[in-house]
């Protein structure tokens, strides 16, 4: 009998400044409803100056590691599309925050919002062939399109840190995948420039084929059928996306539409946490898990979910896992719900402030103004360095509050 693997622990982090896309909406002289009704989508996270992947990231690992030995931790995966250096792995800094083992082995991944999949699927294996030792995966990232740009409204930031073990507590992952990966232009961002290009119809076309072809593929493979999972988790550019691709999904598998109701109830509690942060790309669907895990309303435990996992280029892939029995003791609900009711909700004027800040690209030394980015922060930019710095001692009291 194989040896279980998957999360042991998982947490999220986000910025602690937000904007109500209804002020958006207003200010680009739309209806306030605009964004809700067209891509259901509420607020959007923004980052402060000082707040990077690295810092989301090293934030969103403290919580899931407060209570877990960090020296437990064998390898640090990054998985991002927002990288701050071309040679430097933002987990290096990340290991050097948490004080993690110096025989810990760490890498970053790329492929648009898949990479964290990748980092996922990679280290499964290991995980079974190491009974007791753990992974740690990141995901962080910050979608940025440009003022006043088409796709505004569908920007945000994230992280998400999940550490994955042998026999873990929360969720264990099946055998059964299938991964495709076709060269496509529908998102890109070369080196040169510091927001993305996407062709946003094409994209969303390739995103509803590809969930068709790794759903049938897995299908055929697992013998499992659309009722045998009780939730489905998708990387979530706008949650009305996902909308269409369950419908879709359901269309396909089982030539049935939804109901509005049955959409509600089989979307509502993975959507819950996307529609107040935006768009995470290498987060998302894993920011998905851990809101469809603190907003169930009922027991999980032995369900299996079907997670569907796409990145532009294009890379994409369904698999599936089942909730462990007792699951909802290894889980941050707590800490996740206060993170994002006590956000600070910008003025459109502040959030433009915010999003035009600049970090120097010169080598001069620039201190970088102080706001509240939890327990890390870049401080400042010196000879084309980054300097990190953590703004206080973490005791368990504080990470669990």
């Amino acid at each position: 009998m194989s040896v279980k693997a998957g999360i042991d622990s998982l947490a999220i982090y986000t910025s602690r400044y937000a904007l109500d896309l209804q002020a958006l909406a207003v200010a680009r002289g739309l209806e306030p409803t605009k964004y809700q009704d067209s891509l259901s989508q509420l607020v959007m996270s923004v980052p402060p100056p000082g707040e990077d992947i690295v810092t989301m990231a090293a934030n969103a690992a403290q919580q899931t590691l407060s209570n877990i030995n960090p020296q437990d931790i064998g390898i640090l995966l990054f998985a991002t599309e927002s990288g701050i250096d071309q040679s430097k792995s933002a987990g290096v800094y990340v290991h050097g925050l948490l004080g993690l083992s110096p025989q810990c082995r760490v890498v970053e991944l790329k492929q648009a919002c898949y990479s964290a999949t990748a980092a996922l699927q990679l280290a499964l294996p290991w995980v079974r062939e190491n009974i007791g030792k753990k992974i740690l995966v990141v995901a962080a990232d910050i979608a940025r399109y440009g003022l006043h740009n088409n796709a505004e409204s569908s920007q945000g930031g994230g992280a998400v840190a999940f550490v994955l073990s042998a026999n873990p507590r929360i969720l264990a992952f099946d055998a059964e995948y299938c991964t495709l990966t076709d060269d496509v232009m529908d998102f890109w961002r070369p080196n040169y420039l510091h927001e993305a290009l996407v062709e946003g119809k094409y994209s969303s076309k390739l995103y509803l084929n590809m969930l068709e072809k790794t759903w049938q593929q897995y299908s055929e493979q697992s013998g499992r059928n659309f009722a045998d999972h009780a939730y489905y988790c998708y990387h979530t550019p706008v949650p009305k996306l996902v909308e269409k691709a369950h419908q879709y999904l359901a269309k396909c598998s089982q030539q049935t539409q939804l109901s509005a109701d049955e959409l509600q109830q089989q979307l509502a509690p993975t959507l819950s946490y996307s529609q107040q942060i935006g768009n995470s790309y290498a987060a998302s669907l894993y920011i998905g898990i851990a809101s469809l895990l603190d907003n169930a309303n009922n027991d999980l435990s032995g369900q299996r979910i079907g997670f569907y996992s796409y990145g532009s280029g294009c890379v994409a892939e369904f698999f599936s896992g089942v909730i462990q029995s007792g699951y909802q003791d290894a889980l941050h609900t707590t800490y996740h719900h206060s993170l994002l009711s006590n956000r600070i909700m910008l003025s459109c004027e502040e959030y433009e402030k915010f999003y035009q800040y600049q970090y120097n690209e010169t080598g001069d030394e620039q201190l970088v103004p102080e706001y509240d980015t939890g327990f890390y922060r870049l401080s400042k930019m010196q000879q084309h360095k980054r300097i990190y710095e953590q703004v206080k001692l973490v005791g368990a009291e504080e990470v669990a509050a």
